[in-house]
């Protein structure tokens, strides 16, 4: 299948060089861009993009709320794309239904990687940015001694769902969960889609927060 992308970006130039890297990938369709977030929303909608290639700062409308309309009215997948390393972009973006978050000054072939890994249904987050996720969202307070009660919804999962779920919020990856089963990277695909529909959960930075917040797996100390 070939992957169908919107370029969101109030710069021209920077969405003139994410097309030249993206159209040449035989396997990615670059369908459309947009300069500032209404309009992006609006293109996401009548393009039907797999993947939004999303600016944070722009006029009229900003990524961060241009992803919220995203997530929620289509079925695309976002990835935050900013010059800025700061964790309030980093957890406003995931909040806003980010699948991903990438540094403009990241290389080519790491946009590449990015829009595949994200249209493949796996989180665009490294483990060291998973462990700052959970520790923004999940780390319990110093006054919380007692075990997280377990939400019932757990209860639907079958016993290799559940195993699934406690390695994706180690923040594996399809593959390393995998090749740690002894599985088909598509029967990890399969049980990771399962738990969000039982779970009701949108993507994997969900079901990480989740299995903190419910004892499935214990932060650290």
């Amino acid at each position: 299948m070939t992957i169908r992308v919107l370029l969101v970006d109030d710069h021209e130039l920077v969405r003139a060089g994410f097309r030249i890297i993206l159209d040449a990938q035989s396997d990615i369709d670059v369908v459309g861009e947009a300069e500032n977030g209404a309009i992006a929303a609006e293109c996401a909608r009548e393009l039907t993009p797999d993947v939004v290639c999303m600016d944070v700062q722009m006029p009229v409308l900003d990524g961060l709320e241009a992803t919220r309309q995203v997530t929620t009215s289509t079925d695309a997948a976002v990835i935050m794309l900013t010059t800025f390393d700061r964790e309030d972009y980093l957890f406003a973006a995931l909040e806003a239904g980010a699948s991903g978050f990438l540094l403009k000054n990241s290389s080519p072939e790491k946009l590449v990687e990015a829009v595949r890994t994200i249209a493949a249904g796996d989180a665009l987050l490294s483990p060291e940015v998973t462990r700052r996720v959970i520790q923004r969202f999940s780390a319990p307070s110093p006054a919380a001694e007692a075990r997280p009660v377990a939400a019932p919804e757990l209860d639907l999962l079958t016993e290799r769902e559940s195993e699934v779920l406690q390695l994706v919020a180690q923040g594996m990856s399809n593959s390393e969960i995998a090749a740690t089963l002894f599985v088909g990277d598509a029967t990890v695909k399969s049980h990771v889609s399962k738990i969000l529909q039982k779970l009701a959960l949108r993507d994997r930075i969900q079901a990480v927060v989740f299995a903190y917040e419910n004892g499935v797996v214990v932060p650290r100390a």
